[in-house]
């Protein structure tokens, strides 16, 4: 990692998770610097689950960064100062199938400390997760039948809980 990210514990982080994924959003991104893509998501969150600290994440399967979540045992989730907002509008905006998406953001891929995963430069606090269970959303539990109004093409997320193993900060 960058010599101005240090490991903290994930127990330190101090921003409120519902203005980080939410509003401030993130990219989750899959696979080694050789070969990776990231997306923007405000659609997570953090706690514990099975005695371990974990993070959460969405991503649909039409999504290129599907195919990195499904193929790699560890994501990231980066998160940036608001100055880096239209780096992320960029990211959720273009497919990584199609451009390199780091490069037309203006973001830098790097591993440094990671197993096996990406993060970039330009973060200001980064989540490195393995994953532990995903499961797929299925329109027949939603109890609120409202929800279903989130996917008019019926394209629902496969959700991934991942256990924390580094946590790093500016």
């Amino acid at each position: 990692m960058e010599k101005d990210l240090i490991r903290i514990d994930p127990v330190e982080i101090k921003d409120n998770i519902f203005k980080l994924v939410g509003s401030g959003w993130m990219l989750i991104t899959a696979g080694s610097t050789a070969s990776y893509n990231t997306m923007t998501a405000s659609w997570g969150g953090a706690g514990v689950m099975w005695s371990k600290n974990i993070a959460w994440c969405v991503v649909r399967p039409q999504r290129y960064t599907y195919q990195f979540m499904e193929n790699n045992d560890t994501f990231t989730l980066s998160f940036f100062s608001d100055e880096y907002r239209d780096a992320l509008m960029t990211c959720g905006s273009k497919s990584g199938r199609d451009i390199d998406k780091a490069k037309a953001a203006g973001l830098t891929p790097v591993s440094g400390e990671l197993e096996n995963t990406t993060t970039f430069k330009e973060a200001r606090m980064v989540v490195e997760c393995r994953k532990l269970y995903f499961q797929d959303i299925q329109p027949e539990n939603f109890i609120d039948a409202s929800i279903d109004d989130n996917y008019p093409s019926k394209d629902y997320h496969r959700m991934y809980v991942g256990e924390i193993i580094n946590c790093f900060r500016k």
